[in-house]
């Protein structure tokens, strides 16, 4: 196959940002390992493991309350870290940056606090068929206890929303529109921005989930105009276990704490009862994931150190030769075909269940996802029963998609 050609420049060229992620450097199966598996979780640069391990060397100790040196410095890190997610959301308010365990329990602290707040029977919640159950699930059980009523817009057969049927869908009674970023199966880009807008004009408050986003291309919350926007540390080149609820200050004030413990009260008495510290600890109760946040902050600070645009170029580079190559195969069908979508390829191999296919190109040491993707709903509006996909991203290069695809092309002949 003919190479793309390069797209580095100064401050971006895809061997040495590969160079910084240790965990590429080794060997599965007796082949070096090709990681395709990004949309589920990405790779850790040098720096953000240096930052969490440099926090259990050195700096170790609570955060907040301590009154001693080495608190003070996880205290400084931990709210520095802070600082730079709410400027790398678009200069959000350290008050509106609340850390979660990712973007699951965003959803669920946002439909718990907010929801069960404001929802009552007869009262709408309107998803879309692309969510995530991280953002299907919480609103099924909140409608549930508070008698709501969930509206799904449908998906076209390329993977868009249909947008003129989820704007039909917005009523007087939508209370909250809930919808994905980017679709982790498809790759698909939502008009977020038009869809918060409309949502608003109904009189409703829009959750934006940005999970398969934020890794991508910059985000701006304020611009967005979102009331609630979620990611997670762990597709952002960070840890695991961390991740981000950004909401409006005045909806999180308004909003009653969902979990009570250390570190959110102000006081606490069996006579008295219990007064709440302010934004953004009346969120965070208990001792937070003092190293996921720290690592967190690393992983935004590495990104931001890259030039995005051009790594933009460069994932839809490798995306465009996939789609090429997919398209000349007749026994492949390509699933979700969107225009301007992210670097997400899923597919299906005629007469193969996912799984396989996934399983025999690990073999080869090329790394994939094969499943429904959390996204089950999807899959029986499309029909299928998963699919195999590959993601990539800023460390991913052309020879990978050339190696990926002589791998694919073992498999057809497999099976």
């Amino acid at each position: 196959m003919n190479a793309l050609p390069s797209v580095a420049t100064a401050s971006f060229d895809p061997d040495v940002v590969r160079r910084q992620f240790p965990i590429l450097d080794q060997e599965i199966h007796g082949r070096p390992l090709l990681y395709l598996d990004n949309a589920a979780s990405t790779q850790k640069p040098v720096q953000v493991i240096d930052a969490i391990s440099g926090y259990y060397r050195r700096d170790h100790s609570n955060v907040h309350r301590g009154a001693h040196a080495l608190a003070d410095r996880a205290t400084a890190a931990f709210e520095k870290a802070r600082m730079d997610v709410a400027a790398f959301l678009g200069g959000a308010k350290r008050e509106e940056i609340i850390f979660t365990r990712g973007s699951t329990e965003g959803i669920n602290l946002v439909a718990n606090a907010w929801g069960r707040t404001h929802l009552g029977p007869g009262d709408e919640i309107l998803l879309t068929a692309m969510e995530h159950h991280a953002n299907i699930v919480p609103w099924q059980l909140v409608a549930r206890f508070t008698g709501a009523v969930i509206r799904v817009a449908p998906v076209t057969e390329t993977g868009e929303l249909d947008l003129d049927a989820w704007k039909a869908l917005l009523s007087e009674r939508t209370r909250v529109a809930a919808m994905v970023h980017v679709s982790n199966t498809l790759g698909t880009v939502n008009p977020v921005a038009e869809m918060v807008a409309c949502a608003h004009a109904a009189g409703a408050v829009a959750l934006v989930d940005g999970a398969q986003a934020v890794n991508h291309f910059a985000v701006d919350v304020r611009a967005m105009n979102a009331d609630f926007y979620v990611f997670s540390g762990h597709k952002l080149f960070g840890p695991t276990g961390i991740g981000v609820l950004y909401g409006r200050e005045a909806l999180l004030e308004a909003m009653p704490p969902w979990q009570g413990g250390g570190e959110m009260i102000e006081r606490v008495s069996f006579e008295a009862g219990t007064t709440f510290t302010t934004l953004p600890w009346k969120f965070e109760a208990g001792t937070p994931h003092i190293a996921g946040v720290i690592g967190l902050g690393a992983a935004v600070k590495w990104l931001q150190g890259i030039d995005r645009d051009a790594a933009a170029v460069h994932e839809q580079g490798l995306l465009e030769r996939v789609d090429a190559a997919l398209a000349g195969m007749n026994d492949i069908r390509r699933i979700g075909t969107a225009p301007g979508r992210v670097a997400v390829a899923s597919f299906l191999l005629a007469g193969a269940h996912p799984t396989d296919v996934g399983m025999l190109l690990d073999q080869q040491g090329i790394a994939v996802r094969a499943g429904h993707h959390c996204t089950m709903p999807l899959m029986e509006r499309l029909g299928i029963p998963g699919t195999v996909r590959a993601s990539f991203s800023v460390y991913n290069t052309i020879e990978e998609v050339d190696r990926f695809l002589e791998g694919l092309d073992k498999v057809r002949s497999f099976l």
